[in-house]
């Protein structure tokens, strides 16, 4: 699921503003003296573009921010948790309504956003999650189907038998659940060997480095679950430099330039799981949403607490409908 224009994330999101209760902004009239409406103030914080996916999140962030200029919006991004923390504390202090929250790393943030939501903000997590139950809304991804559809595909395509690599992400739920369930599926096929798991933390050129080494000690590979479609570039990369053929990799995301090679059957990359970084774009929908009219309490009550968006399976035969080539990501 990708959202390659605004038009699109606003039909997407439709169905989710039933629930929250989303109304148009409230106008006041000046004529007889009365006050202009207050405008409410919701921070968004989120990591810095220091890959693709999360260039796609501050590229949706930026277009969801144009979607409601009532709103003053906070938005700032962190090259880690230090600087999160930092950000959100600043942005606490200017008195916010609400906050989106997508973490840079899920175990330091929890702390902080449990300090946000003692002093009565409303918080949107998304992505990322917490490690408590702290958000009012959790939106994320279902990455435990991320991590079993990859798995599943990448038994099938090996027939059951064969020598993977796995390149693992930021520590945080996301990799936590793709993981245990990509094992969960290899458990039940033993002819696969996964001969090592190590960490590309999403980028790629930390992905190269990774796979040069492991591609060093292990000399029969027939493929690479990069999890990820900035790291698959990286692992490329390193087999490239390494002259090592033969080896296909899955990476994830639904990154335009990796679905467009598998549009054309390039057999280094056969297939793609999609992750759509303008969920953040979503999430602040939802913050709007309960914030507007001042009744997040009552709304409350019918809003879900856990919205989770599918992932798709993207093969040859049918990645034309995943392929946007003017989109950010």
């Amino acid at each position: 699921m990708k959202f390659p224009n605004l038009k699109m994330l606003v039909g997407a999101v439709a169905a989710l503003a039933i629930f929250a209760g989303c109304s148009p902004a409230p106008t006041a009239s000046t004529e007889g003296g009365s006050t202009p409406a207050k405008k409410i103030r919701i921070g968004v914080s989120i990591p810095s573009a220091d890959h693709g996916w999360t260039a796609g999140v501050n590229y949706w962030a930026d277009q969801a921010k144009s979607l409601y200029p009532d709103v003053e919006w906070t938005i700032n991004a962190a090259d880690g948790p230090a600087k999160q923390i930092s950000d959100l504390e600043t942005m606490a202090v200017k008195g916010l309504d609400g906050m989106v929250i997508l973490a840079t790393e899920s175990a330091p943030i929890t702390p902080a956003a449990e300090k946000l939501k003692e002093q009565g903000i409303f918080i949107v997590n998304v992505d990322r999650g917490f490690l408590k139950p702290v958000a009012d809304i959790f939106l994320e991804g279902d990455n435990k189907a991320f991590g079993r559809k990859s798995a599943e595909y990448m038994a099938e395509k090996l027939g059951g038998k064969g020598k993977i690599l796995i390149l693992r992400g930021i520590p945080s739920t996301v990799d936590t659940d793709r993981n245990e369930a990509f094992m969960e599926v290899m458990k039940r096929n033993p002819g696969i060997t996964v001969l090592d798991a190590q960490s590309g933390m999403w980028n790629r050129e930390k992905a190269l480095n990774v796979t040069q080494s492991l591609l060093i000690k292990h000399k029969e590979v027939d493929a690479i679950w990069a999890s990820d479609d900035d790291m698959a570039l990286g692992a490329e990369q390193a087999l490239k430099e390494a002259g090592r053929t033969g080896v296909w990799i899955l990476g994830g995301a639904g990154m335009k330039d990796v679905i467009k090679r598998v549009m054309e059957n390039d057999p280094i990359f056969p297939a793609d799981i999609t992750y759509p970084p303008s969920m953040i774009a979503m999430g602040m929908h939802l913050a709007v949403s309960a914030l507007r009219d001042g009744k997040s309490k009552d709304k409350a009550q019918f809003t879900p607490k856990h919205l989770m968006i599918d992932v798709e399976l993207v093969t040859p035969e049918n990645a034309k409908d995943f392929y946007f080539p003017n989109s950010s990501y």
